[in-house]
């Protein structure tokens, strides 16, 4: 219990912005700076719509449906995405340590738009394996958003509240050098946001 609620704390700090900043922050060197959210926007959709697929996923177990967790119509209907094995964010923080963790998460990005037509062209492709990123450093960042939880059931935040102030935390940092900027991640953004399986239904 005492696990869970420090799990919680984690999305309610208002400084939590900051801790994945000095986290990317250690990409330095590997990457440039102007690079970090797209770099940890990436990751923090893959979790969430893990996080999403995960729920969904063991409430048709305990609901005696599990000869059914693999069949994507079974997510569908409730608006979560579908995750292949290889999409999932266990897998990714399982082999976060591993000299390939870059493909992995690529791999991720195409598998999840690949089963998934509303995204299409929403991806990056081969993003990660092309900035070449340190993996300690990746793993880092990896093991420091597993913190965050993006249910944010428990505080003022709402799922689209905590991936957006993420956004434009990291897209403020270089307002003035970059300009527009964001690009195709700008629409990532848009439609991860807008997406029907992030919104909550009425009470």
């Amino acid at each position: 219990m005492a696990t869970a609620k420090s799990k919680k704390s984690n999305t309610a700090n208002p400084n939590f912005e900051e801790t994945l900043w000095d986290t990317a922050n250690k990409l330095r060197g590997s990457v440039e700076s102007s690079e970090y959210k797209h770099v940890v926007l990436s990751l923090i959709f893959l979790k969430f719509i893990s996080d999403k697929f995960e729920d969904k996923r063991q409430a048709l177990i305990d609901g005696g449906m599990q000869d059914f967790v693999e069949q994507v119509e079974f997510y569908m209907q409730d608006n979560v995405f579908y995750l292949p094995e290889e999409a999932r964010w266990s897998f990714i923080k399982k082999n976060m340590k591993q000299d390939d963790i870059a493909v992995k998460i690529d791999t991720a990005l195409h598998t999840v738009e690949k089963n998934n037509p509303s995204l299409k062209g929403a991806l990056p492709e081969n993003y990660f394996s092309r900035l070449g990123l340190v993996t300690s450093k990746l793993a880092s960042l990896i093991d420091t958003i597993n913190n965050i939880d993006t249910a944010a059931s428990e505080c003022e935040m709402t799922e689209e509240d905590l991936v957006g102030r993420v956004y434009e935390y990291f897209l403020g940092k270089f307002a003035s050098s970059e300009g527009k900027g964001g690009g195709e991640f700008y629409i990532m953004s848009s439609t991860f946001l807008s997406c029907k399986c992030h919104l909550k239904t009425a009470a």
